[in-house]
């Protein structure tokens, strides 16, 4: 076996304790936002959009990826994201055409993720304008839980986040057709 084989199926690194922890931050967010303890949620939100960027920039630097690494990430990713926007529409934060929006994207992904299973073809990799658009998306949320404060830092927080939101949903969907792209031209390979 070589040393990238080994390296790849790594369990216990520090970008895959970092994704964990996002994972376990979800509830701990949801439960926050449902009990009025916005301060906290929003330090969650914006320390979950933080370390989802450190745990990848971890793994290069450390030479720590690993395929758990590679299912943990975007898992914490989606998870936050879903539970986020259903927290933020159902108390009136965000409308819910934007869970719908985000939300069909991804249920989108997967049913061509489970076609390429099916087919045999493993996942694709994960392209740069995806990860920006979900950056984005996790900047966003906690800029719009903040706009629900009175005075101008509510005022400005609305502006910056409803830009990093759209800008956010346009890289996500841009994501999404390269994605599509790839798959297309996979299943026309193997045929």
């Amino acid at each position: 076996m070589s040393t990238s084989d080994v390296a790849a199926r790594r369990v216990v690194t520090l970008p895959n304790a970092i994704s964990l922890l996002r994972l376990i931050l979800v509830p701990v967010f949801a439960w926050l936002a449902f009990a009025g303890y916005d301060v906290a949620a929003l330090i969650v939100l914006a320390f979950s959009g933080a370390t989802d960027w450190l745990d990848g920039v971890l793994a290069r630097k450390l030479n720590q990826q690993s395929r758990l690494g590679e299912l943990l990430d975007p898992a914490a990713d989606r998870l936050f994201i879903f539970v986020t926007l259903l927290v933020l529409a159902i108390r009136d934060v965000v409308p819910w055409w934007l869970v719908g929006v985000v939300v069909g994207r991804d249920v989108l992904l997967a049913v061509v993720l489970a076609v390429l299973m099916a087919r045999g073809i493993g996942p694709l990799p994960v392209h740069f304008v995806g990860k920006a658009g979900t950056f984005a998306l996790l900047y966003a949320f906690p800029l719009l839980l903040l706009a629900h404060v009175a005075g101008t830092l509510g005022d400005v927080a609305g502006v910056i986040g409803w830009a990093c939101a759209w800008w956010g949903i346009g890289l996500y969907w841009l994501a999404a057709a390269l994605y599509l792209g790839q798959a297309f031209r996979e299943l026309r390979a193997r045929r």
